[in-house]
Order: C-alpha cells, then structure tokens, then sequence
C-alpha cells in the first residue's frame, strides 16, 4: 500500500525537576507527609486509579485499560504488606505506566533521607561515575558494576517502570539519578538500610567496593556542590558543556565558518527574547561568511512552545537553510517545548539532525494539571492537551538523527564532543535519509542497494527508519513505468523491516506491474500472514487467484 507522512535542557535543573517535584509546586511548600495507616494508603491507591484516567486527556493511549486496572488492584490488595517507601515507588510505576514524560507523581515529599552523593550517567560504553563528594573521590572515573543488590542493568532495569516517560530516552537519561535516591532504592528492595547503599566499581581491571552514607538535601542530585570531583578534563571542555546556566547563547568559529548555537530552554531571559536572540544570530549569518548553522538542543527539556515560530521563519529565510549547512543537535533530554521546536524544524526546513533520540514522541501529551491524592497529600500531574505537531498517522517515540554520535566515558573525560565532531565530518548525501532522496535520478538505481546496505548498517544510522520514505520512492518508480527498479526497491524495503505487512504487500504491486503475478501472489501472502486483516493484499490475491 502506498503511504504518505509528512515528518516533519532547560538546564537540567529545570528538566528532572519537572519530572519529579513539579515546577508549579514551590519548593519551599512541599511538607514532610504524615504517617498513614494501611487503610489511608488504600484510599489513595484507589483515588489515584480512579483520577487518573479521569483526568489525562487520554490515559489509555499507550497502555491497555485491564492492565492499568490491574495493577492498582494488586497495588491496592498488598498495601498491608508493604513499607512506605514500596507503596509510593509502586504508586510512580502506576502514573508511569501511561507512558507520557508530562504526566508523573511529584513525590519529593518522600525524598527525606538526602542522596548517595554520587552522579552516574549512562554512556555508550556503559554506566560510569562522574561525579562525586570529596570523601569517594576515588570512585570518579570508575565503571559501575552494582548498584545495592544488583548488577547496574538490573537496577536500571528495575528502575525503568517508576520514571514517567514518553521513551527509551527518558529512562535512559533519569534512571542512574534515581538510583542515588534513598528511598526509590529502598523502595525497590534494592538496598535494605536507607543510610547505607554499597557500589561496586571497577577501574583498570580491578573491582572495588564502596559504602556510600546517605547525606545532604534531595536537590544536590541536580545541582551538584562546587567541592564535588568530576572526572571531565577541565583544560579541555567542548562547548556544550560551557556556559550551562545561560539559557541561550552563541559563538562563531571563524576558521570553520560555522555559527554555533546552544539552547538549553525554551523560554525568554529576563533582559532578552528567545526571538531577539534568534534575530542576532540570523543577522550575524547574513553579515559574515558562514557555511554552518548549528542549533544544540541536547540539554533543553522545554519551556513556552508559543516561542518557535517565528525562529522557524527566520531559519526558513536564512540562507544555511540548505543541506549540508543546517544542522541540530539533539539527545535523552530534548522534551516538551524543545520536541515542539525540533517538529517544526523538521518539517519546514532541511536540516540535519545530528546525536541521540528526543525524549519525546513527536506528537506528544502534555500542559499537564496537578490533583492531590486525599491522606498523603502527594500530588499527581496529568496531561490535559494533544499536541499534534505532525501527521496524526506519525506514532514515532521520538525524532531520530539522521547522525548518530553517542558519548562514551572517555569522550567525556577528554573533552570530546562526538555530535559536534560529526558536523564537521559531514559529507553531502552520506546519511541514509539523502541516499534514498537521491535515487530516483538517472534512468537505473545503479549501485543503490549496495550503497544503501552499508550506510542502512553504518551505526551513524542505527536510530533511522526509511521505510516510509522507501515505499514512497517504489511508487515513484512505478509512476515512472522503472517496474524492475520499483522491484528491487520494494525488495530492500522487505529485506530491511521484514515484519511490516506493508512492505510485502507495495512489493507485490511492484510484481504485478513487472508481470510476475506467481512471485506477487507470495509477497502478498507473507503480507496477510503478518497481517490477517490487511485488506489491500487480501483484494489483489482474490484478482490474481481468480485470473
């Protein structure tokens, strides 16, 4: 079947904040909860499971009713046995469980017992510590091999469910913060005593074990203390990590002539616009020789989406608006009003798009409205609006780079800066994307299904999917009366997401105008066997068969 789709950090304080404590909540109001009886926490479970639906503008969206259903009765039925700090953590997989980064459970309130004063990230290459207090300062740099009583990917497994998020990247970016945090640990039953959490780490070869003491305030997990060790090269710093409480700024590299821009938010500063600063920038790309325009919104978890558009228009007019000279940066904390930013920059210009996956589904939920559960007091924030920034048929978790560049630990700890680096490696029509684009010219594909296997393969293109994009160059071919290439096409498609039913079933329509109806009749049949309902394939077996 043919389709057609168009496709359109904060600093990071801001950004877990608005996972974990609400930022319409101040600080300052949330109080110690009191102790509950068995009873008190049934009744929140079951206000929670009630609400919830009740008040997310569609909370079935991408879980099933039965089982959102179920696990408050389970929840519910094993409150007895349960300590507090279960109870909630189980109550965060609940509000979880919608799947939608927008909608959590604030439950700061809990957090009493400080962190374990250690930062953890997760790099391609594995968890690493990279940061710490004075007193573990030996753990900077090292590997992280378990977390309590779990090896570090069944504790990040384990920790998946509780954090509120629309994908893989989200989780990927908060889960090693929460496993600093007392209670989500105790919660889990990942450590037994809350004042006391061992890790075990391993660096050059050797494995060492540490008792890290619980200590100072729940906030210092996301404004680390001046005094605590980083194991980044201090001389050597790239310039994403420069400047990082500046909400927006810019710098040119007048030997590259690129025009560097880093966004950590979608919001006004005080004394400056978003748009005034955009207008700086564009005017300066007009003034001066400049061959790149760089836009890093790796680090912007969001702010007032109302800002975007007029930057988008004066990225249409600019004149890097061309492949191969506009480019974005994004990665696991792209969120919210950043994603708004990234659609629109997708669909109406020819950027570039350059590092990790965004945190969040391009059409997403979200402007999220709090209630408070009855006994406990602790808040729950649901989403209220559907932003559709895209074709409604879009269901991507998240907009992919056509560049992959992920961060390892010694990237990290030399400097290095991998997304920026495979700007200034581009070469034009090197992505998977621009391959596909580019071959419908000439009268043959050529060596196009040789080219397209290794760059399909490369791991620079290990987020993209082309399948829509290959269906549709099928049917240009087709349209062009090229059967035969349309074929081998149709048959890369196949070749390369071999459980869509679509893909068989546009190769069988290339087949049948290539007059090889025995060999489209199979291809529709693989269709309907991983589809039994898909109706266009079940149609063209009825002609062929009665031909």
């Amino acid at each position: 079947m043919q389709t057609d789709r168009s496709r359109s950090r904060r600093l990071l304080v801001l950004f877990i904040l608005t996972f974990i404590t609400g930022l319409a909540t101040p600080l300052i109001a949330q109080t110690v909860p009191p102790k509950l009886t068995t009873a008190q926490w049934q009744a929140d479970v079951g206000f929670l499971g009630d609400e919830l639906p009740k008040r997310h503008r569609n909370a079935y969206h991408r879980m099933k009713r039965e089982d959102f259903e179920a696990a408050v009765d389970k929840l519910y039925n094993a409150v007895p046995s349960m300590a507090d700090d279960e109870i909630v953590v189980d109550m965060m997989k609940l509000v979880a469980m919608v799947r939608d980064g927008h909608t959590y459970m604030e439950a700061m309130p809990f957090f009493r017992s400080g962190i374990f004063p250690i930062s953890m990230y997760k790099f391609n290459d594995g968890v690493y510590v990279q940061k710490a207090a004075p007193a573990y300062a030996e753990m900077v740099g090292s590997k992280v091999v378990r977390i309590g009583n779990a090896s570090i990917d069944q504790a990040l497994s384990a920790v998946g469910p509780v954090i509120a998020a629309d994908n893989e990247m989200g989780v990927l970016d908060r889960g090693p913060i929460y496993l600093v945090l007392p209670e989500i640990l105790s919660g889990l039953k990942l450590i037994s005593d809350k004042h006391t959490l061992t890790v075990v780490v391993s660096k050059d070869g050797k494995e060492r074990s540490f008792d890290l003491k619980a200590e100072g305030k729940f906030l210092d997990v996301f404004r680390t203390p001046a005094n605590w060790v980083d194991a980044a090269n201090t001389s050597s710093v790239p310039m994403y990590m420069t400047r990082q409480g500046d909400t927006f700024w810019f710098e040119y590299l007048k030997d590259k002539q690129i025009v560097y821009v880093k966004q950590n938010a979608v919001q006004n500063k005080p004394d400056e616009t978003l748009a005034d600063f955009y207008k700086k920038v564009f005017d300066f790309v007009e003034a001066n020789p400049v061959d790149k325009l760089v836009i890093d919104l790796r680090n912007n978890g969001g702010g007032n989406n109302t800002l975007n558009t007029p930057i988008v228009i004066d990225i249409i007019r600019s004149k890097v608006n061309k492949r191969g000279h506009l480019f974005v940066i994004t990665g696991r904390q792209t969120f919210s009003a950043a994603q708004n930013f990234t659609n629109q920059i997708e669909k109406w210009t020819e950027a570039t798009f350059v590092g990790e996956p965004t945190a969040d589904h391009v059409n997403m939920y979200g402007d999220n409205r709090p209630f408070t559960l009855p006994n406990s007091g602790l808040t729950v924030r649901a989403s209220t609006l559907w932003w559709q920034d895209l074709d409604p048929r879009d269901e991507r978790k998240w907009k992919a780079p056509d560049i992959a560049a992920e961060l390892s630990f010694d990237d990290y700890r030399l400097g290095r800066d991998p997304a920026f680096q495979a700007v200034l490696d581009y070469k034009p029509g090197s992505t998977l994307s621009e391959l596909v684009q580019s071959a419908e010219s000439g009268n043959s594909l050529g060596d196009f299904a040789e080219r397209f296997r290794a760059v399909r393969t490369d791991p620079k293109s290990r987020y993209v999917t082309v399948e829509d994009a290959m269906n549709r160059l099928g049917y240009t071919l087709l349209a062009k009366k090229r059967a035969a290439d349309a074929v081998e096409v149709f048959k890369l498609n196949a070749e390369s997401y071999p459980s869509s039913a679509n893909v068989y079933d546009s190769l069988g329509d290339a087949l049948v105008a290539a007059g090889r109806n025995d060999e489209a009749i199979k291809s529709y049949e693989r269709a309907v066997s991983i589809d039994p309902n898909y109706q266009t394939s079940i149609d063209a077996l009825k002609r062929l068969k009665k031909n």
